[in-house]
């Protein structure tokens, strides 16, 4: 080596040194965590402004468009909202009863049949999830709404519920008994509007009428929640309404009930006391409409001396001025900047670009090209990143690993949490011989690669992945997750690590080998929601992996772990779950109550759609571990 040759080299190595800049990095985040951008919400004018921003960043660094975008730009359709119809209607008939004196010894009491047509957004609401329709039927008092095997607790219970509507209290019994078979002041996922209606569901409910049951929230108000506000599917295959205690009240006058009394009852000694409505029925007319709206992913490619890539994503969009995953829901109507989650992780992708096509522009070349994306409707179910996994505009079986930054602005006394290590045989030993030169404490606490973030679309499909994760904090999906709170200096050192750990898989003469590793919780998760058929949580294991952007019906499989009760049954990737045992299977949510409705050592019916087939295998299940 000539002296002028090293002196070029310390040039050039110095100036990548300098190239990560913490006020060029916060930059980007101050304009995608803007108010103007409005939370970025998946399908709003917003989230495409920064999608042009994106695409703008990647131009200005010459990298290329990939074949098949648009300028940069992935387009695909999503159902990203709904909004109350303006055709809602409910009209309830009930007996009542009047009594007349005639002489001093002598009552009549006579019945007739009352109406009321309850006022659309005052008496009642459907719910963000409710199916669209008409229907007519009798009302079923069905408690708590609640089947729970494992506490020996049934609403249903000797119930016939079928073709009718059931009226079901918001939570679960002995909430605020901390001894209770039940989990106390934590609900259980029985408590979730959702599961309730999926047992109606499976017990034949043409439609389920939540009331809010005050006796155990004394400070509530008698009012509806919000439109919106649910967590579930975009829809549900029911009707689901909720109606003011109001409302609700003569209908149990006239069935002689109090809603106190029965509450009082049910927490007394945790026995149903489920009823038919005598002689009451509902005439229901539901609208709701849902938004189908073309996203983009933003995608440029740095190409390299193979054909072989690495991926470095994050997903762009957020929870616009809130919905149903914000945990602020007092400030539904703010804006959620979302500036750590995810325009960090964004703002990392633009400036990891920047470097590396720096860097191939100073002469030198990768082994491996790069490509860099950001995916639109991350926080509605991985939907961007499981389009792309599905619709890859470049093969998959050439992409060696796929490292993604969510979360990456807030790192605390130095710790840096990387999933997925485990996913890839050299990925590991990659990153312990690059984390000696770097002042960040990583912890490996979640090898497996899945987890609810876009990483996991890629993990599904056998590539290998690492997953950058600063850390869950007070503001996650909350109004306060602003820019300001971002530290810059630390955010650098995470782009530096990936940096590093990026030109050391991209130089490696052997591509990491992709490995099985059984999911443990995610600790990037921070709400309720569906489970796979496998991984955290209660219940059985079944053994598959969901994909997130579901068919119209059905739970479609990413994948099938090997050796689980799913694989020796015969089931594959690819294949759509319709039917679990006695219950039509319509989505993902469908999918986790029917399973957690089992037990491990059960023997279950399942069919499953493969290709235009249909397939009906019996899968025995077995212990979570």
């Amino acid at each position: 080596m000539t002296r002028r040759l090293a002196v070029a080299l310390l040039f050039t190595t110095a100036a990548f040194a300098q190239t990560f800049d913490a006020t060029r990095y916060i930059s980007h985040i101050k304009v995608l965590a803007s108010p103007e951008m409005k939370g970025r919400a998946t399908g709003s004018p917003e989230l495409e402004k920064a999608a042009q921003y994106i695409a703008g960043q990647f131009k200005a660094d010459k990298l290329k468009p990939v074949p098949g975008t648009k300028g940069y730009l992935q387009p695909f359709q999503v159902t990203t909202s709904a909004k109350v119809g303006k055709q809602n209607q409910l009209e309830v008939q009930f007996p009542v009863q009047l009594q007349e004196t005639h002489g001093p010894n002598v009552t009549q009491t006579s019945t007739f049949n009352s109406k009321a047509d309850l006022k659309p957004q005052k008496d009642f609401q459907p719910l963000n999830f409710s199916a669209s329709g008409k229907a007519t039927g009798l009302l079923v008092f069905a408690g708590y709404g609640i089947t729970a095997k494992e506490y020996s607790y049934d609403d249903y219970a000797n119930l016939d519920v079928k073709d009718k509507f059931v009226l079901v209290l918001t939570h679960e019994p002995q909430e605020l008994d901390e001894k209770s078979v039940f989990a106390g002041k934590a609900f259980t996922d029985h408590s979730q509007l959702y599961s309730k209606a999926a047992n109606a569901k499976a017990h034949g409910a043409r439609g389920i009428v939540y009331l809010r049951d005050l006796q155990n929230h004394k400070a509530d108000a008698d009012k509806l929640d919000p439109f919106g506000r649910a967590d579930g599917p975009a829809e549900a295959g029911i009707l689901c309404l909720q109606i003011t205690a109001e409302a609700a009240t003569p209908l149990f006058a006239a069935a002689g009930k109090k809603v106190d009394d029965i509450i009082t009852q049910i927490d007394a000694d945790l026995k149903p006391q489920s009823f038919a409505f005598p002689g009451t029925e509902l005439h229901a007319n539901i609208e709701v409409e849902r938004a189908v709206k073309t996203v983009n992913n933003v995608l440029a490619y740095l190409p390299g001396e193979t054909n072989e890539y690495i991926i470095i994503g994050a997903h762009y969009d957020h929870l616009g001025l809130g919905d149903q995953h914000s945990l602020a829901p007092s400030l539904a109507g703010t804006v959620h900047p979302g500036a750590d989650d995810n325009a960090s992780g964004t703002a990392g992708v633009i400036e990891l670009a920047r470097y590396f096509a720096g860097r191939s522009s100073s002469g030198k070349p990768l082994k491996r090209g790069i490509l860099f994306m950001t995916f639109a409707g991350e926080e509605l179910g991985l939907l961007g990143s499981g389009y792309y996994a599905t619709h890859p505009l470049l093969p998959l079986a050439n992409a060696v690993t796929m490292i993604n930054l969510d979360m990456v602005g807030r790192v605390r006394e130095g710790k840096l949490f990387v999933g997925g290590a485990g996913t890839g045989t050299t990925l590991r030993p990659d990153l312990d011989s690059i984390l000696p030169k770097h002042p960040l404490k990583v912890d490996y606490s979640d090898n497996s690669g899945y987890g609810s973030s876009d990483h996991t679309s890629f993990t599904a499909r056998q590539v290998p992945v690492l997953f950058f994760f600063s850390g869950l904090h007070g503001d996650y999906h909350k109004p306060s997750d602003t820019w300001d709170k971002i530290d810059g200096p630390q955010s650098i050192e995470v782009l530096k690590l990936i940096a590093e750990v990026t030109e050391k898989i991209n130089a490696d003469t052997q591509r990491p080998t992709f490995v099985r590793v059984e999911p443990k919780a995610d600790p990037h998760s921070g709400a309720a929601g569906p489970v796979s058929g496998s991984g955290g949580g209660y219940g059985p294991n079944f053994g598959s992996i969901p994909d997130f952007a579901e068919p119209p019906k059905g739970v479609r499989f990413a994948d099938v772990k090997e050796g689980s009760p799913a694989a020796l049954a015969g089931l594959k990737a690819g294949d759509i779950l319709i039917t679990f045992g006695d219950k039509d299977i319509a989505n993902l949510y469908d999918f986790t109550y029917a399973l957690r409705s089992h037990k491990p050592g059960d023997e279950v019916l399942v069919e499953v759609l493969r290709k235009d087939k249909k397939l009906a295998v019996k899968v025995t299940l077995t212990e979570r571990k």
